[in-house]
């Protein structure tokens, strides 16, 4: 076997792993990074286009970032986390754009309001009180709301199609919300890292072990998909952003930061139109409230989507259920990953989430027409033939040891990085992607804590994310600065 030494080692090739190689690249240019995805193509799983929403989560849209609390009011807490690490984000792509290191934005992110759609007159008094909560802040001080319906009509005519005039519907939206091809973004960071020296893209590989050297480094051993020639990579550091695979490729590491986790599969589905003059009718993303017992990423919602330069608009997602970890993996997946240290995790989750069961059993057993009966509250006019199924990514969401439990189900994405910093890892689902920079940087401060230290590192990550080390939440003309630039370089406020 033959033997090749880096300094990071980066398993998989989507939206997270391209993002913290693009970041350590600007920090550090001659550090040797490797790159190294199991398939033939870069950011064909679960970053794909196809494969998930696309929605610059901005907390603008997605109820279930504000629950309502058992006295009534709305907790806003997570909505203002999300929506500072979308920030984040912009602006690190809007740097990358400045530099000539990302093309046109309009090849991976487009405006698309985001909107917030619901009915009955208790679901429109819950999005009152939501949109009262959040407007008083800088962060969303520019959402709209109405229950006007010659006013829904303008934002979003093709839902307002043969609605009643004494129909009770609300509404919120902020027109500057974005649609973003995370799966363009990738490739074009990776096609930017190519350029440059000291990275090399190893497709094709799946790793089939990791080992811990005595000097900190791991080995990390791999296996052709083709020929089945295997090499041995060794790197100081070794992040493994594989999504739904990061949790076997984890539990290979054997780090004791790992013991306990598992992982609960959730797979997805869109009703996609077929039909280009329903298309251009639709330009927003419409999320509406989730069903009793449905995971986040079951929100139900219609979407604008620019996949490849082309317009198209989605329903869903409708949520199933198999043993895969990732859409291209293997139905012993789930089995494969299930260990004495996880076992009571997994089967108290088991035993106190029999609504999500019920709720995915429902949804698997669904026809066409009943997938189509839900669409129809958000487009009553529409139609079967309309609209085909297809397939998205695979989430794979955390459980993990509980405080007053045996365990918990996570809804949403975790970093988890060995004591010594050698190696990190991604699990979990939404907001995933739209976060990945602030999620990045993270691990840059756990496990580079030494060249934080320098004031290169410091300044060069200002350079990157202006905010960086301040307070979006707290510091509203902060704010206000970040937001007017990333607005005009990413052409998101037109």
């Amino acid at each position: 076997m033959t033997t090749k030494t880096v300094d990071v080692l980066l398993v998989g090739a989507g939206a997270m792993s391209t993002t913290l190689g693009m970041i350590l690249k600007q920090l550090d240019p001659a550090l040797k990074i490797g790159m190294v995805e199991r398939l033939d193509h870069v950011a064909h799983e679960s970053t794909d286009g196809w494969n998930n929403a696309g929605t610059g989560h901005a907390a603008y849209c997605e109820l279930n970032y504000t629950p309502q609390q058992p006295d009534g009011s709305i907790n806003t807490t997570k909505a203002f986390a999300i929506n500072t690490a979308f920030e984040v984000s912009l602006q690190f792509w809007s740097y990358l754009v400045e530099q000539g290191k990302l093309p046109s934005p309009k090849e991976f992110i487009n405006p698309t309001p985001h909107c917030s759609f619901v009915w009955g007159e208790k679901n429109v008094e819950f999005l009152r009180k939501r949109h009262a909560a959040l407007v008083q802040h800088h962060c969303f001080r520019d959402m709209e709301y109405t229950e006007d319906h010659d006013t829904l009509r303008e934002w979003m005519p093709l839902i307002m199609k043969d609605r009643q005039p004494d129909e009770k519907l609300a509404a919120t939206r902020v027109r500057y919300g974005s649609d973003v091809n995370f799966g363009q973004l990738a490739r074009n960071m990776v096609t930017h890292l190519e350029q440059q020296d000291n990275f090399e893209l190893m497709l094709g590989r799946v790793v089939e072990d990791l080992d811990k050297q005595p000097d900190g480094s791991w080995n990390v051993t791999l296996k052709s998909t083709q020929g089945g020639q295997k090499e041995v990579i060794n790197s100081r550091f070794v992040f493994l952003g594989a999504g739904g695979g990061a949790l076997p490729l984890l539990q290979k590491s054997g780090i004791p930061e790992g013991k306990g986790y598992g992982g609960f599969p959730v797979s997805g589905m869109w009703l996609v139109c077929k039909r280009p003059e329903i298309i251009e009718q639709h330009l927003a993303k419409v999320y509406g409230m989730a069903p009793i017992g449905a995971p986040p990423m079951s929100v139900p919602h219609l979407d604008t989507r620019v996949i490849d330069g082309k317009k198209a608009l989605l329903f869903g997602p409708f949520a199933g259920f198999t043993t895969k970890f990732l859409k291209q993996g293997s139905f012993m997946d789930l089995p494969c990953s299930i260990r004495m240290s996880n076992l009571k995790p997994m089967l108290s989750v088991a035993k106190n989430n029999m609504d999500l069961t019920r709720y995915l059993i429902s949804e698997v057993m669904q026809s066409h027409t009943s997938r189509v009966d839900s669409l129809r509250n958000f487009f009553p006019e529409a139609k079967d033939g309309d609209w085909e199924l297809s397939y998205a990514g695979q989430r794979v969401q955390i459980i993990k040891p509980g405080t007053d439990t045996a365990g918990k189900l996570e809804f949403g994405t975790e970093v988890i990085t060995s004591a010594d910093g050698s190696l990190a890892a991604l699990l979990g689902a939404s907001p995933g992607a739209s976060t990945a920079v602030s999620a990045m940087l993270s691990i840059v401060e756990r496990c580079y804590a030494d060249r934080m230290q320098e004031a290169g590192w410091q300044d060069k990550i200002r350079e990157l994310v202006p905010s960086y080390g301040q307070s979006l939440t707290d510091d509203a003309e902060l704010l206000e600065k970040v937001r007017a630039r990333t607005l005009s370089v990413l052409e998101l406020d037109s």
